[in-house]
């Protein structure tokens, strides 16, 4: 499929990661192999980061994240190591710091951390703290956190980086959250099916001026078959988000590879800097494909 050259430069100023293979979305299971060729593929492709989400129940088996990345750390080459997001609220402030810091040893310093308090009431339930406390609690976590992977920090290990591990916090973007993201983080990151180009640029305009951001859950499947896009959206995305299909078309890189770089330029006009595309199964391929339809600097 051509795209059109000037399209192909705009996308050029995004940065692409992947994240894991954490969940089904059909037969084919969980495993090492399969954490470990989306690694490869990913950095062979040049990729610029690989991440793990965090669910602990979810409408589907959910791989843990953190356990994911520690699982292919060595194939992940010069990429950023990143969760996208961590539960900082219901793992605790002081585990999560031991395990991002055990993450930045391993990775000899690039782990981005992005945070948030989540958005299940199952899992809160599960943890036995109270859905309604989720905000005020996670300020009190994030600020503790901070202090646990920072240079100072009271923890041994220490990170690797010099300034500590960057704290990101995830936001669909509101105003109250946009906020919370400049008061005590070091960027914003985004969800790409809840938010579009147009909201994404309008958030960003209420953050500082050269502010980190990203946008994360850019759900892939590259096909050049109309069919096949609308069997991915219907039978596999809709059901397991609860939205509805012609929605997520337009909001996600499932289509064509046009379909797919214009849905990227687009994030690029909008100033986003970096988008983590979740290949739809088929890791390697999908990340070959979607690498191919907007190359990675």
């Amino acid at each position: 499929m051509r795209i059109d050259v000037a399209q192909r430069a705009t996308i050029l100023r995004v940065d692409l990661g992947v994240h894991l293979p954490l969940i089904e979305f059909g037969d084919e299971g969980q495993s090492l192999g399969r954490l470990q060729s989306a690694a490869d593929a990913a950095r062979e492709c040049g990729c610029a980061a690989v991440s793990g989400n965090d669910h602990f129940f979810f409408a589907t088996p959910w791989l843990d994240g953190p356990t994911a990345l520690a699982a292919v750390a060595d194939r992940t080459g010069e990429m950023t190591v990143a969760t996208t997001i961590a539960l900082a609220v219901l793992r605790g402030p002081v585990p999560l710091a031991k395990t991002l810091v055990a993450l930045d040893v391993l990775t000899d310093g690039r782990v981005v951390a992005a945070v948030g308090p989540g958005s299940s009431q199952k899992d809160y339930e599960a943890v036995g703290i109270p859905f309604s406390e989720r905000w005020p609690r996670f300020d009190e976590a994030v600020t503790t956190l901070r202090e646990l992977v920072g240079p100072d920090s009271s923890m041994t290990p220490r990170s690797r980086q010099p300034g500590g591990i960057p704290i990101w916090i995830g936001s669909w973007g509101s105003k109250v959250g946009l906020r919370r993201v400049t008061r005590l983080a070091d960027g914003w990151l985004a969800s790409a099916y809840n938010t579009t180009p147009e909201r994404f640029a309008a958030a960003r305009a209420e953050l500082p001026d050269g502010f980190p951001n990203g946008l994360s859950t850019m759900w892939t499947w590259v096909t050049e078959s109309r069919p096949e896009a609308d069997r991915v959206l219907n039978d596999v995305l809709a059901p397991l988000l609860r939205r509805e299909p012609e929605e997520l078309r337009t909001q996600v890189c499932v289509g064509s590879a046009e379909h797919c770089a214009e849905l990227l330029s687009r994030y690029a006009e909008a100033g986003c800097e970096r988008v983590y595309v979740w290949p739809l199964g088929e890791e390697p391929r999908q990340i070959e494909l979607i690498t191919g339809a907007a190359p990675p600097r």
